[in-house]
């Protein structure tokens, strides 16, 4: 095994959903943003980047937050929420992305223009649903990779999906091309989280 593979593998195990939170402990925004920028590194159908973000760290926000997420303590204790949002519009930025792309050597002129072509064939025809599926699909990978760089950095998280969606997207008043999925609670563990087994291999997973 690599020095990587043992790294990653003891972060991975590190890793566990903590939902007692020190309430004093704070994050910086300069931290936040540090992490959310490794985080979307994670890949992307197309990579159309169609996660959005919205960083919670306001009390009375947490508190009202709460109220519509089955008041679940961790959402108040935690130093930071960050729901992790699907945008089902991301084809909007199909030029920006493919040209940034090509401007910074990735892919030539032709390649640019065909990917670009291609995707707007694609996406802006497609039913909201099969958009959304394929954002939630993506906020699912970087919602993984965000969790992974906070627990380097010494921070320990809980995902919740358990949350009212529509409340969530009134008391913010999102358009409705945003679509929440999962509030992640980031901060310091005030008390060790359960542990947790697993499905042995065998029942998962099958070679042919």
């Amino acid at each position: 095994m690599t020095e990587k593979y043992t790294v990653l593998t003891e972060l991975m195990h590190e890793r566990k959903s903590v939902r007692t939170f020190d309430a004093t402990a704070t994050i910086s925004k300069e931290e936040i943003e540090e992490m959310l920028t490794e985080a979307t590194s994670a890949p992307s159908s197309s990579n159309t980047q169609s996660w959005r973000f919205m960083v919670i760290q306001n009390q009375d926000t947490k508190k009202k937050i709460k109220e519509f997420a089955f008041n679940q303590q961790q959402i108040e204790t935690a130093s930071t929420i960050i729901a992790v949002m699907a945008d089902t519009e991301m084809y909007h930025n199909i030029d920006e992305i493919y040209q940034s792309n090509f401007e910074a050597g990735n892919i030539d002129k032709v390649n640019m223009e065909n990917q670009i072509n291609n995707a707007k064939a694609l996406y802006p025809n497609a039913p909201k649903e099969v958009l959304l599926n394929i954002a939630a699909f993506d906020a699912g990978l970087i919602s993984m990779q965000l969790m992974l760089i906070a627990k380097a950095k010494g921070y320990d998280t809980v995902p919740m999906g358990g949350f009212d969606k529509q409340q969530f997207s009134e008391q913010f008043n999102l358009e409705s091309r945003y679509v929440p999925l999962v509030l992640i609670a980031v901060g310091k563990a005030a008390a060790p989280a359960y542990g947790s087994t697993r499905l042995p291999l065998e029942k998962i997973a099958t070679f042919v």
